[in-house]
């Protein structure tokens, strides 16, 4: 069934539900309306309504005007993942030196910048998100502060974005893993699609324990986007193939949580370096025994 989607983005929660609430009085009505933040730390929300029949674009632009978002975006979305469809519609997202956009928005990338494709699939990582955003940010303040490479792997790399951000900038290829294998197929699709077949390696598996990564250990940097709790289960492994010297880029932390983290990390030999708050998440830049 053909479904139809309009979504918008303006600055602030309570507009951003306020504008959800006027849409459910609108003719025809929507089959469900969707609101989130956009965790970049711009403050933009996202708003999407989804109808089975085209929707008033008249009322929707009124609806826009009076709520000061963009114009309503349209669009015939043919049994389509609505997660995806929105994800698409996202704006670039810039993060020091890298660039991470959709195909629609090919002509924005500005001169000087690394490029990095990203498509919405079922996969994490596109770089709104405050989780991703962090890790490009504290990835770029590595670069800045000299880092030059080695063994890399991103590990729970979604999208892998993360891994093709230092195989663009670094010489040596980097490893990419998830337990997802569907996660999987969506990192080699995008490595393909970023010209970096070659440069990463996708595999699966849990942690540190695909063959891969146990060949390739030490690694002179760890990316490790995910959660809490595996964060804070992995710190023993993290420790024990992380190089010394070598450095760790930990996300998918709620703010709330990060000191636990922190603590639990320098208990397996590593000092804090960075950390950035991005809305509700913070991202750790942590060093295992860095040279003073």
């Amino acid at each position: 069934m053909t479904t139809f989607t309009a979504l918008t983005t303006l600055s602030g929660e309570s507009a951003a539900y306020a504008l959800s609430d006027a849409l459910e009085a609108i003719m025809p009505e929507p089959t469900g309306i969707g609101v989130f933040e956009i965790e970049d730390g711009s403050g933009l929300w996202e708003v999407g309504a989804y109808f089975s029949e085209h929707p008033d674009a008249a009322a929707l632009a009124v609806l826009s005007a009076l709520h000061n978002a963009k114009p309503f975006t349209i669009s015939e979305v043919p049994d389509q993942d609505w997660v995806s469809k929105v994800q698409r519609d996202l704006p670039p997202v810039s993060a020091g030196r890298f660039f991470v956009y959709g195909a629609h928005d090919a002509d924005k990338v500005p001169t000087g910048k690394h490029a990095l494709l990203i498509e919405a699939a079922m996969a994490f990582g596109t770089g709104h998100h405050g989780t991703t955003l962090g890790c490009l940010r504290a990835f770029d303040w590595l670069l800045d502060e000299g880092f030059g490479g080695g063994q890399i792997v991103d590990v729970g790399c979604g999208t892998a974005v993360l891994a093709m951000a230092a195989a663009k900038v670094l010489p040596d290829p980097v490893l990419a893993s998830d337990i997802d294998p569907v996660a999987v197929e969506v990192a080699m699709a995008n490595v393909a699609a970023n010209g970096l077949a070659g440069r990463v390696e996708c595999v699966t598996g849990a942690g540190f324990g695909a063959p891969a990564l146990q060949q390739h250990a030490p690694f002179d940097l760890v990316f490790a986007n995910i959660l809490k709790g595996p964060l804070v289960d992995l710190a023993p492994d993290m420790a024990r193939f992380t190089a010394d010297d070598g450095y760790v880029i930990l996300s998918g932390i709620l703010n709330e949580q990060a000191e636990d983290v922190i603590g639990v990390y320098q208990r397996n030999g590593f000092n804090l370096l960075e950390k950035e708050e991005i809305v509700d998440w913070t991202t750790l830049l942590m060093g295992k025994n860095p040279p003073v």
